[in-house]
């Protein structure tokens, strides 16, 4: 095996530069790199076997400003925007590591957009140095996408909750010292209105336990598991927004921003995939000739090239809307739709340019391709983005 097949894979650069690309991001972007190929890279082994990182990592990551990079520097965060999250979630994903820092942005945001200015100046700055590890805890076993159907519930008990329930597949859970949970603090009225945010710091919590890590097809540096609540009281002040029975409209309106990081990691992917393939098949060699050399191969992967650089102008346009605030439910649906759809046709087309060493695990594409399949699961499934997209018709 070539040694050079896993290696960092840089994206190249387009034919157009994006608006929001200005110095500073390119800057930034370089920082990340190279902190992603030194730290983080070397570790994917490792992490691989224990099923995720160490909270070591996260606190060097903290360090590295590559967490809450779109939060305000007055909460502790690194002042930028979405597309300085974009860069981190590329990076990681153009060297293959698995690491849950788009999760702890996306719980921020909750923070930032719903929380009162106490819980924003007691959380956010402990996460963007990686002391607080964030999870977000929707799934149950039996619900997967239809959130209004959530059984976990939050009864309200003097200036407490008390929560009763369980979670699944839950990123970053089991370090996760703080996780945003979706549950019923009202069960008398429409699922819809009964749904709430709120913030438990598990941290010696009586009640709280977390499940042996998940068993996973791919991602196995992923830290994901199952978590129990039995009786856990929670302070009301722990609560996002208001008043109780926001927490499925503030669902809504947080997602899009979470389906464009997948899109961006599912393209970056691609991309990679793409970089690695071309290497591999001008120096793999069949019937006396380069594989590059016959007809099929070269169509194969100038399909995959096309595909990517339509995907990379209609990204550029989706993180250009979302800076502006005009992402939309659709746009990011289309987005999440095509672009994880695209990056598994693209994997599997790489990987079946490999041969049989493509099924291999000691060669980069068969780990990519396992680590793909489940993009277009989490997020909402690609089932639930036809519907939001055919909604609009």
């Amino acid at each position: 095996m070539n040694p050079s097949l896993s290696k960092v894979v840089p994206m190249e650069p387009t034919c157009c530069e994006p608006l929001w690309e200005t110095e500073e991001t390119r800057i930034f972007r370089n920082s990340v790199r190279r902190f992603v190929e030194a730290e983080f890279a070397p570790l994917q082994d490792h992490w691989r076997k224990r099923k995720g990182p160490e909270a070591e990592a996260w606190r060097n990551a903290g360090s590295a400003g590559l967490l809450l990079t779109d939060v305000p520097l007055e909460y502790g965060g690194g002042g930028g925007n979405f597309a300085n999250e974009i860069i981190v979630c590329e990076e990681l994903a153009s060297a293959g590591v698995h690491f849950g820092s788009s999760v702890q942005g996306i719980v921020a945001r909750y923070i930032l957009f719903y929380g009162s200015e106490d819980q924003k100046r007691r959380w956010l700055p402990e996460m963007a140095r990686g002391n607080l590890i964030a999870a977000i805890a929707m799934t149950e076993p039996g619900t997967g996408s239809d959130l209004p159907s959530i059984r976990t519930t939050a009864r309200p008990d003097g200036d407490h909750y008390v929560i009763n329930g369980s979670k699944t597949f839950v990123s970053n859970g089991s370090l996760a010292n703080l996780i945003c949970v979706a549950a019923k603090t009202n069960t008398e009225v429409a699922p819809f209105r009964g749904i709430s945010m709120i913030i438990v710091e598990t941290s010696d919590l009586p009640g709280y336990r977390v499940g042996s890590p998940l068993e996973k097809v791919g991602m196995q540096a992923q830290d994901t598991c199952e978590i129990f609540f039995e009786n856990v009281r929670v302070p009301k002040a722990n609560l996002l927004g208001p008043s109780e029975g926001h927490g499925l409209v503030q669902m809504t309106e947080q997602l899009p921003y979470e389906r464009l990081t997948i899109s961006a990691k599912a393209l970056a992917t691609a991309e990679r995939a793409l970089a690695l393939t071309t290497e591999y098949v001008k120096q793999r060699a069949a019937f006396g000739q380069s594989i590059i050399d016959f007809q099929n191969t070269r169509f194969k992967l100038a399909e995959c090239k096309s595909a990517m650089h339509i995907g990379r102008v209609f990204l550029n346009d989706c993180i250009q809307r979302c800076i502006t605030g005009k992402i939309d439910d659709m746009t990011a649906a289309i987005a999440k739709l095509w672009f994880t759809d695209t990056e598994w046709k693209v994997v599997d087309t790489c990987l079946q340019l490999h041969g049989g060493y493509g099924y291999m695990l000691e060669y980069a594409i068969a780990r990519i391709w396992t680590d793909s399949r489940v993009q277009r699961i989490y997020g909402g499934t690609n089932e639930i983005m036809h519907e939001i997209i055919a909604s609009t018709l």
